[in-house]
């Protein structure tokens, strides 16, 4: 009971911050206050409740009384939940953190606001992946959608509303194909607790609709590929404290989903199911990583990047899925342990990654990376920072995202020596569009790096910039850090996320993922891995040249200059340094089929067909309505008004008398 007592007082923190920051409303320093601490008491208290259960196994449930007698309010923490739970919570701690600083920019624009429906999505998230019961599941979905929205259109210009309408279209014809979904499980169960769909008895074609609908449903709020038009418009739209949760977490809930009804209710007792999954991750994988690398705003190509990342962690459990269908539990742990793992791996970097470009938007006021350069000189800090999380999204050694995409690569290795089936095909098309997509994923912060934070200044601001604040530089390092442990730790930290995984496989086999300092997918005689070594080595290998400068740096010092780059006789100039477009101009050419293919994909203009026809329809039917009949009532009423108030003002009070005869009397008929 008591991970209970702490989940209750994490989320009345949180509703505590956002009750707080409403009644400040005109007191906005101490709102942005109140929103921040209870952020970070609220995440602090959630870390400790998701520990029992994560690191002790089992499963805890809890029934609250409520006065909908259709719907128990179950809330369940099993394996799944507490890595979720844990995720969240991490990444709400580190963001309230960083908020003490960042909100003050927000000051006398509706921070108070932005407080409320901030701590709002927050306690929607912890209270939705522990709902147990179908219709308050939809219930805290819907709640966190409608405070997404509201964070989406916190700037009130044109294109954060803009971005909130087509990510609330988005989210909410999602949301139509879960509730879908639920209902035909509560048709076959008649009951809407999650422990009625999990011994649900369908038919092999109700089960695969079932499924459909949930992953697509869920798939528009994860960003899937062809369902993720929203992302690179409401993430850059939205504050940065919120796009790095949104990004980070709320796009989880939908893999998270996928997992659960997939995996946890079906079974995934039909292989096609985890090809599917496995198909449109690898896709979006590739689209999100060549779409990033085409854009100049910092925000927006982090959030491609999160396609990317998504269609990764489908990647593993599309993997997973075949291996549950084709009773292979060692591959299907594998895969499934690769996708957990990147979710809490990419909610890490990406947090990173978007909290450090806020810290650079909070001093330049441009997402424009074209207006950015050398900014490692007068921003260390959170350049370091953002290095650490380049590096991880990049999946270099030996940092958390190489780890978790290793995982991944073992399991797609181990579907192709299945032999079976399409297995052996299905392995090497996804092993090279995952190899593709990390090798673009390089390029691409490469050029994010070098671009922002290399090379000397390419605007007034980008020269005067200074430092981020002390909570923000230290949120940022939080993170990093956190980068380094999960990729460090990971011979310590993989065994407990295995574990979350096995419990979802049928059978529950253990598999053995660490031998001391050793990574190993689930036999020594297929890979091993030890990233402490690699980081050992690496350290050692730095200090080569460290060494030689030392010797040798008192011969070459006075001849040292430091004058302007040589440019070919001509006087240098900053413009002259590479900017976001010609770093990547080769690469778009190249790819120039699929860069269109992104606007035929692009949902957004049959979302405004159809709103503007719906607009030309309503406004059309609201005036012959009002034309042929509200008219002609109001005419009526105003006669027959004029004619009792001169004639027949007596009648009202009979009126009264009758009106009050008819209510005494019906009741003693029995009608």
């Amino acid at each position: 009971m008591w991970p209970f007592n702490l989940l209750f007082a994490s989320l009345a923190l949180y509703m505590a911050g956002a009750l707080g920051s409403l009644l400040l409303a005109k007191r906005e320093p101490l709102a942005c206050l109140a929103s921040s601490v209870g952020s970070i008491l609220g995440g602090g208290l959630g870390i400790w409740a998701s520990v029992p259960v994560l690191f002790g196994g089992g499963v805890v449930s809890y029934q609250i009384a409520t006065p909908f007698f259709f719907a128990d309010c179950v809330l369940r923490i099993d394996p799944l939940a507490s890595l979720m739970l844990l995720v969240i919570s991490l990444m709400v701690t580190v963001v309230g953190i960083y908020s003490l600083a960042y909100m003050k920019e927000y000051q006398g624009k509706g921070a108070w606001a932005m407080g409320f429906f901030l701590n709002t999505f927050i306690a929607s998230m912890v209270a939705l992946v522990v709902s147990d019961n179908a219709f308050y599941f939809i219930v805290f979905f819907e709640l966190m959608s409608l405070a997404s929205y509201f964070l989406v259109i916190a700037e009130q210009n044109s294109a954060s509303v803009r971005a909130g309408l087509q990510y609330f279209l988005i989210a909410h014809a999602g949301s139509v194909l879960i509730m879908i979904a639920f209902f035909l499980l509560y048709r076959q169960t008649g009951s809407l607790n999650f422990q009625g769909f999990r011994s649900a008895e369908l038919s092999p074609a109700m089960a695969s609709v079932v499924f459909l609908l949930a992953f697509f449903g869920f798939g528009a709020k994860g960003g899937v590929i062809l369902l993720h038009s929203w992302l690179p418009l409401a993430h850059p739209a939205a504050p940065s404290n919120a796009s790095a949760l949104m990004s980070g977490v709320m796009v989880k809930i939908g893999v998270y989903g996928i997992i659960k009804v997939g995996i946890d209710f079906l079974g995934a007792d039909t292989a096609w199911w985890g090809y599917l999954v496995l198909a449109f991750g690898a896709v979006s994988s590739v689209l999100g990583v060549l779409y990033a690398i085409a854009e100049h705003d910092i925000k927006r190509l982090l959030a491609y990047h999160t396609v990317e990342n998504v269609g990764i962690i489908l990647i593993g459990v599309g993997v997973s899925m075949v291996g549950i269908a084709t009773h292979h539990p060692m591959l299907a742990t594998i895969g499934l342990l690769g996708g957990l793992y990147h979710i809490l791996n990419h909610a890490v970097f990406k947090g990173l990654l978007f909290l450090g470009a806020g810290s650079v938007v909070y001093r330049l006021h441009s997402k424009d990376m074209d207006k950015m350069g050398g900014l490692a000189k007068v921003m260390p800090y959170t350049a370091v920072a953002f290095l650490i999380g380049t590096m991880a999204i990049s999946a270099l050694p030996p940092l958390n995202g190489f780890v978790s995409e290793w995982f991944i690569y073992q399991s797609l290795l181990s579907l192709g020596h299945q032999g079976e089936g399409i297995m052996p095909i299905a392995s090497v098309i996804a092993v090279v569009m995952l190899a593709l997509t990390g090798a673009l994923a390089c390029m691409c912060f490469v050029k994010v790096y070098g671009v922002c934070f290399s090379g000397v200044a390419k605007s007034e601001a980008a020269a005067k910039a200074t430092e981020a604040p002390m909570p923000m530089v230290l949120a940022t390092a939080l993170l990093a850090i956190v980068c380094l442990i999960l990729g460090l730790g990971s011979p310590w930290i993989a065994p407990v996320i295995s574990h979350v995984a096995g419990s979802l496989v049928h059978g529950k086999q253990i598999v053995t993922v660490s031998q001391g300092l050793e990574l190993i997918p689930g036999s020594t005689h297929q890979a091993i891995l030890s990233t402490p070594i690699i980081a050992i080595s690496l350290f050692t290998l730095l200090l080569v040249p460290v060494v030689i400068i030392a010797l040798f740096k008192g011969h070459k010092q006075p001849r040292r200059h430091t004058n302007d780059p040589w440019a070919c006789g001509y006087a240098y100039e900053a413009r002259m340094t590479l900017d976001a477009g010609s770093f990547t101009r080769t690469l778009r050419s190249m790819y120039a089929p699929l860069y269109r293919l992104r606007d035929v994909l692009n949902p957004a203009g049959v979302f405004s067909a159809i709103l503007r026809g719906a607009t030309s329809l309503a406004t059309h039917l609201e005036s012959l309505i009002e034309y042929w009949l509200f008219t002609p009532l109001a005419k009526l009423g105003g006669g027959l008004n004029g004619l009792m108030q001169q004639r027949y003002l007596r009648w009202y009070g009979l009126y009264v008398v009758i009106a009050v005869a008819f209510a005494l009397i019906i009741p003693e008929l029995g009608v």
